[in-house]
């Protein structure tokens, strides 16, 4: 996505900025003072899926909204940075430019992962929204990262799934992950997936994304995790919310009855009662 093309109208577009940090040219969104919030979304979104919680956060932190490579108005560097290690790496790098370190970390879905990922290697508090951090079962737990491996390499496949994604309804797209969002929000996905250029970004993540080193290492996370799940959501089920939990020390859960997948863009108020239960957030 071109910002010059494609920014009018973003959520808290007053708040943008670009900073270029090794090896990506980051689009990033600061709102607020007191300690730092760094807000991390899921696969296939970006930084304006925070538009109603980031005001809310941004009475009491800093809250940093960035577009992960690839994604909305940040320009890949390198083809081949788009794992989790990889992304943790240059969003701690991203941080350290910005002379800006979180105090939490708020991840949606992949960017949960990607959150704990980060608290791995620098201890910070982490709220994961839906986090995605179980594999898909059966079939397609090969055939789906199989599919988007292929499907990265083919320079025609972006635009034709972005064409694709502009004659669908987004509006029952986003209904199927169990959210119902506004006017507003429904527009702002269909603008992100009908871009090619996004759509690449989020395949070429999908292609390289494993969680078995998270998963194998997240008895050594030592910073408090809360895991919120929502009850409706049917892109990541609720239970798995609990069963990753029990593998992080001191971690603790909870269902969001009646939220789905989206449920920070649902209910903002709704997520922002759930920090306080991270018991050492300044």
């Amino acid at each position: 996505m071109d910002w010059q093309r494609d920014g009018a109208g973003w959520p808290h577009a007053e708040q943008s900025a670009f900073v270029r940090a090794r090896p990506h040219l980051w689009h990033v969104q600061v709102l607020g003072e007191g300690p730092v919030a760094l807000l991390l979304h899921g696969a296939g979104g970006a930084s304006h899926s925070w538009r109603t919680l980031m005001p809310l956060l941004a009475e009491t932190h800093r809250c940093i909204a960035l577009d992960l490579p690839g994604h909305g108005f940040t320009r890949r560097g390198s083809m081949q940075r788009s794992s989790l290690p990889l992304m943790a790496e240059d969003t701690w790098r991203l941080l350290d430019k910005m002379e800006a370190a979180p105090a939490l970390i708020i991840g949606h879905s992949a960017g949960g992962a990607l959150a704990l990922q980060m608290s791995l290697m620098r201890p910070t508090p982490v709220l994961g929204i839906n986090a995605a951090l179980e594999d898909f079962n059966g079939v397609a737990g090969w055939l789906f990262p199989m599919m988007a491996r292929a499907l990265s390499v083919n320079p025609i496949t972006a635009p034709a799934v972005a064409a694709m994604i502009r004659s669908a309804n987004v509006d029952n797209l986003l209904r199927s992950t169990g959210s119902v969002l506004d006017a507003e929000g429904t527009a702002l996905y269909a603008r992100c997936l009908s871009n090619s250029e996004h759509v690449a970004g989020t395949l070429a993540m999908m292609s390289q994304w494993s969680l078995r080193g998270l998963r194998a290492r997240m008895d050594r996370i030592t910073a408090p995790v809360r895991l919120s799940a929502g009850g409706n959501d049917r892109t990541v089920p609720p239970e798995s919310a609990a069963r990753m939990a029990a593998r992080i020390p001191g971690a603790t859960w909870a269902t969001l009855p009646g939220l789905g997948h989206l449920a920070h863009e649902e209910d903002a108020a709704k997520i922002l009662s759930e920090i306080p239960n991270l018991a050492t957030l300044p």
